[in-house]
């Protein structure tokens, strides 16, 4: 009996063993596979991934005994610009670079930044005697020489083409032909939890890949850019990442780095990227134009809270509230009112200002969009034909502010509002939106407040309250708040 026992068991570990083994086996060789598979995306993008430096005249600063470890410079090591974008002014209190012995206050020197661009095949397709190359805005802008360096160590100075600051989005060009472009993917196609790789050039350490997955898709209203859609990825962005791709396993380019959120001043693990479809559309445009279009249709919106959906009587916060209308605008003409609550467009359901505003952005002037909207408990579709957005009607569509200080967004109380609303028109701005954990939501202010002042001066629009607050010194603003009858004044200091 017992040997027969022990034969038994002698089999099943036998038999077992081996499964358990090959197990162990399979998941080591997946991970191999997954290795490589990174490594092959390396090898086919980096060659058509350059590190960008600029290079622009300043004023020098006075010499201190203290200093960052980067290197030598006056500002930090990538330009004040690219700490900002990803950081903010978090270091206020640490002292630049020393300026040499001998530099004085006044005098001129090259400040020098860094960042990321890719190699990039036009409508036009590769030309003989140019080569485009994509980056953002917020690494050329202003800045008197620009150059690109390869992976190989290819070298050349570099001019810009376009560029197009609401989305932070650049063309430079190298005279120099039969360089490696980088093939473009399907954002479309993309999905959440997918792997990418970002390539680029952090902190000036060329050609870094770093890998995650997207976590998100559609992100809008963060107030990186003026038109946002970005692409959210947990892959290591850091400065000098800006302008790289964000690719796909395919070794296909699917976005482009732009920035990152940080409460701490570093990485935290959520990056953001433009999807390439808007890249390549807005970069063909600076190509064949030199400027970008946009559709206009001269209305402002807001977000279609439960609160003023219960004040409109509809039924669900489904859509997006109108909340002024521009006389003799598009939208005017076409019979669209204050009030009305847009629920699709094109076909398609509406309920993010900003992916509303990205759609009509991209409309083509001269084109007619349909609307359906719901105006006094009915349903209706309106025509609208699209007109072209210039500095003049933009500047008219300025209902909404944001203040990333304070870390709320007011907008202008039209006469509407005050009548759904219960308050008084041109009297303060209305607070619509309040960031969990900002100076404003510890101080007590919530949606819904109305601010009638800053720093003891009236405030009647958006625009108005964002001017002074930007104009406040000392990291303080004094404002005067109402919620309901009742008024108090509130001191918001930040750093």
């Amino acid at each position: 009996m017992y040997v027969y026992r022990n034969l038994l068991l002698a089999l099943l570990l036998g038999i077992l063993m081996p499964i358990d083994l090959l197990a162990q086996s399979n998941g080591v060789e997946s991970l191999r596979q997954t290795s490589k598979a990174f490594a092959e995306v390396a090898r086919k993008v980096s060659p058509s991934v350059v590190l960008i430096q600029v290079e622009r005249e300043s004023e020098t600063a006075q010499s201190t005994p203290f200093g960052i470890p980067f290197g030598d410079g006056q500002q930090w090591p990538f330009g004040d610009e690219f700490f900002k974008r990803f950081f903010g002014d978090r270091f206020p209190d640490i002292p630049r670079f020393n300026v040499p012995e001998g530099k004085q206050q006044g005098k001129q020197r090259s400040v020098v930044g860094q960042g990321s661009g890719f190699v990039f095949t036009s409508n036009h397709k590769l030309l003989d005697n140019k080569t485009y190359i994509l980056t953002n805005n917020h690494v050329v802008e202003g800045n008197d020489k620009i150059s690109v360096k390869f992976l190989d160590g290819r070298e050349f100075e570099a001019k810009i083409k376009g560029t197009d600051p609401k989305s932070d989005i650049a063309v430079i060009e190298i005279e120099a032909s039969g360089l490696p472009a980088v093939q473009i993917g399907d954002y479309s196609q993309l999905e959440v939890g997918e792997w990418v790789v970002a390539i680029g050039n952090p902190f000036g350490l060329s050609h870094t890949l770093t890998v995650g997955v997207v976590s998100a898709k559609g992100r809008t209203s963060l107030g990186i850019n003026d038109y946002e859609d970005f692409i959210q990825t947990d892959a290591a962005i850091n400065p000098g990442n800006s302008g790289g791709p964000l690719v796909n396993l395919d070794g296909e380019v699917i976005g482009m780095n732009t920035a990152i959120f940080s409460r701490s001043g570093g990485y935290m693990g959520i990056g953001f990227a433009i999807p390439i479809n808007l890249v390549e559309r807005i970069a063909n445009q600076l190509i064949e134009k030199g400027e970008v279009v946009r559709g206009y249709l001269g209305i402002m919106i807001q977000p279609l809270t439960a609160d003023l959906a219960k004040s409109f009587d509809l039924e669900s916060d489904r859509g997006i509230l109108i909340a002024q209308v521009t006389k003799n605008s598009p939208a005017d003409k076409a019979g669209l009112k204050t009030g009305d609550v847009i629920v699709n467009y094109q076909g398609r359901p509406v309920n993010d200002t900003g992916d509303f505003r990205n759609q009509v952005a991209m409309a083509q002037p001269g084109s007619k969009v349909e609307f359906d909207i719901i105006r006094d408990g009915k349903q209706r579709t309106v025509s609208v034909k699209i007109d072209k957005l210039s500095d003049d009607k933009l500047a008219s569509q300025e209902l909404s502010q944001s203040s990333d200080k304070l870390g709320l967004i007011v907008q202008t109380i039209t006469a509407d509002m005050a009548r759904q609303l219960g308050i008084k028109p041109g009297k303060g701005v209305i607070v619509t939106e309040v960031a969990p954990g900002s100076v404003a939501t510890m101080a007590g202010i919530s949606r819904g407040s109305v601010i009638l002042e800053v720093n003891r001066k009236a405030v009647n629009t958006a625009a108005e309250f964002n001017q002074v607050v930007k104009s406040s010194t000392n990291n303080k603003v004094l404002l005067l708040v109402r919620d309901g009858e009742a008024s108090r004044y509130v001191v918001l200091n930040w750093r």
